[in-house]
């Protein structure tokens, strides 16, 4: 019987290389299952999108990825731009994965691993951004341009506080951005020092930050934007509201929308799953619905 086909795309430097301990591991699940895999190391950005395009598809029953949220961000991003799309395994070794705590696939990674092989495809929402994709956050404003500036060697280290840490030291250049966003049913003009527009319960490794009730197939994303604070007192108000979800519509939208525009007087940095996704006057995001199949534990939905 011919063996099923994987291409195995992997990061080996994301967190601390902890793929390096457990790659053989890794393919001997794999292909104890009856994949035959072809194993493929990213060497620099945008290695993971040439990946999945430029091996044809029609010769892969399904393309396993490993690494960061950027790097599954990558391989999605392939996948998108491809005609035939098949499912996704995802094995996390970044240092929030915050995608992967959101489809309950196991931290560690071997579990993670049989899950690609035992567990079953999910059929996931995925973002349109402009002439871009993002799987699980766009965002802008305070903090958002950390997580690509941040030294792979301070993720390693220290993981999500990293992004905080390099955070803290620009609260005295706090910029507020004057922006109309649109929704399905909402329309909001004003200075906002935050927006992040998300399909996840978890971002930068805080768990329900996002809101209640999120579910990654619904079609709908989560919008969260913060207004420009009238002082420091209020600043700090804000991020604790923020962080443990205490909603307070003076301060804060929150809402959910499958398509948001964004219009701004000046070009605004945007980061896409934590990589920096351009500078933009308008703004399109739309929800894919069910537009991706990744791989997920057997009954966790």
């Amino acid at each position: 019987m011919e063996k099923k086909k994987m291409l195995f795309i992997y990061n080996p430097r994301a967190g601390k290389a902890k793929i390096r301990s457990n790659l053989l591991d890794i393919i001997d699940i794999f292909t104890k299952a009856g994949f035959e895999v072809v194993a493929y190391p990213t060497q620099s950005k945008g290695d993971g999108i040439k990946a999945v395009k430029e091996r044809k598809l029609g010769y892969y029953d399904i393309i396993a990825c490993s690494g960061g949220d950027g790097t599954l961000d990558e391989v999605v991003t392939g996948m998108m731009q491809c005609e035939r799309r098949i499912p996704i395994g995802y094995v996390p070794a970044g240092s929030t994965n915050d995608f992967a705590k959101s489809l309950h696939i196991p931290k560690n990674m071997i579990d993670a691993a049989h899950a690609i092989v035992d567990g079953e495809s999910f059929g996931c929402d995925i973002g349109s951004f402009n002439n871009d994709i993002f799987v699980y956050i766009a965002a802008f404003g305070i903090f958002t341009d950390v997580s690509y500036e941040t030294r792979q060697d301070m993720k390693n280290i220290l993981g999500h506080m990293a992004y905080i840490l390099e955070g803290m030291r620009r609260l005295s250049a706090v910029k507020f951005y004057e922006m109309k966003i649109e929704g399905d049913e909402f329309s909001v003009e004003g200075e906002f020092l935050f927006g992040m527009v998300t399909n996840s319960i978890s971002v930068g490794g805080f768990k329900n930050i996002t809101g209640e009730n999120v579910k990654l197939d619904d079609g709908e994303f989560e919008v969260t934007l913060i207004k420009k604070p009238s002082n420091a007192m209020e600043l700090n108000l804000i991020m604790a509201a923020l962080v443990n979800r205490n909603i307070n519509t003076d301060c804060m939208y929150c809402f959910k929308a499958k398509t948001l525009k964004v219009y701004s007087q000046e070009e605004v940095a945007w980061t896409l799953d934590g990589e920096f996704g351009g500078k933009h006057k308008e703004v399109k995001i739309q929800n894919q619905k069910q537009a991706l199949r990744i791989r997920i534990p057997m009954c966790e939905k």
